[in-house]
């Protein structure tokens, strides 16, 4: 269940029914929000003089519902937006892991040249293997924010764990949770207390229902800026790396108030498939693109296959725009 209770209680008092309901409570600027089990259906007895509203649910996907917000809830996203009246589709893009100077600022001349506002590039990576490249850690955030001081890119990256979320969230404009740390609830109350826009990708083998109770955790934490990300999920065919769930995507369009990006190049895993993909997500009118693009794909540390060398990507970015546009949607 969620209330909504009036400003003029005092914390004190909000936190005293939050500990009589196990509940969790959020302010907001015109109201508090206090969240319970889904499993209350009755509002108490000492919340029904006061509460302003309240909603009920038959699962804990709660404030990321639409029957809680039925408008999808607009992120906001440097000077632009994605999310909100659904015009905007964003393309984040850039290589797996930033490797070194020259690399990531010839990703950064064509993104700009593209006239593409974020890149994507990664400093702490979850390796499979303990015998792969890992990242630049500290040196790779330090590198990507001397790269946006110069070309004026806002910065995604990746919290690998909670040894260095502080320094993510420090030099980020946007945060991600990866595929491999959703269920990570020390980096899930990071990302909430980071007051920035956070991406958070699906686990390969988690359900949507775990997608979207692991998006309630951040937005429990006071932060209402999150983007859901579908990267593939793992099933029984191995000729690709993993199977991109379009139809998971048009359930959580339906039933989930966030704006959605998707990843095809995670969940292909092979640079051919990329394009084909990209615009049959871009025609099913997401919020958005994480592509993977890199001065020379057969030189990269870490996912080689599926990045795609830039004038593949400019190449495929330019196909999308009829797209975009035949569908009422903006490429920003």
């Amino acid at each position: 269940m969620i209330i909504h209770l009036p400003k003029n209680i005092s914390h004190a008092r909000i936190q005293e029914h939050a500990d009589a309901l196990g509940a969790l409570w959020v302010e907001q600027p015109d109201y508090f929000v206090l969240i319970t089990n889904h499993t209350i259906k009755e509002m108490p007895l000492s919340l029904q003089h006061i509460a302003i509203a309240h909603w009920t649910f038959d699962t804990d996907m709660q404030l990321s519902s639409r029957q809680y917000m039925a408008d999808t809830q607009c992120v906001k996203i440097g000077d632009t937006y994605i999310g909100g009246d659904g015009k905007h589709q964003l393309m984040i893009a850039g290589p797996c892991a930033v490797e070194s100077r020259e690399q990531i600022e010839q990703s950064c001349q064509m993104l700009k040249q593209q006239g593409i506002r974020v890149l994507r590039a990664g400093c702490y990576k979850p390796r499979t293997s303990p015998y792969t490249f890992r990242g630049l850690g500290e040196d790779g955030l330090k590198l990507l924010a001397e790269m946006r001081e110069k070309y004026g890119l806002l910065i995604a990256t990746e919290m690998r764990d909670a040894t260095h979320a502080d320094k993510v969230v420090e030099y980020a404009d946007i945060v991600q949770v990866g595929a491999k740390a959703m269920y990570d609830h020390g980096l899930l109350t990071a990302a909430g207390q980071a007051g920035k826009p956070v991406i958070l990708k699906r686990g390969f083998g988690s359900t949507l229902q775990e997608l979207v109770n692991c998006a309630d955790f951040i937005m429990s934490c006071g932060n209402n800026q999150v983007i859901l990300c579908e990267r593939g999920i793992r099933s029984f065919e191995t000729n690709t790396r993993f199977t991109l769930d379009l139809c998971g995507v048009a359930w959580l369009k339906e039933h989930c108030n966030l704006p959605i990006i998707l990843d095809p190049s995670h969940a292909m895993g092979y640079a051919y498939g990329i394009g084909d993909l990209a615009r049959a997500c871009t025609a099913m009118g997401v919020d958005g693109l994480l592509i993977e693009t890199h001065p020379c794909p057969a030189c990269a540390q870490s996912d080689a296959p599926q990045q795609l060398n830039h004038q593949q990507f400019c190449d495929m970015y330019a196909s999308l725009q009829p797209i975009a546009q035949a569908i009422g949607k903006t490429l920003v």
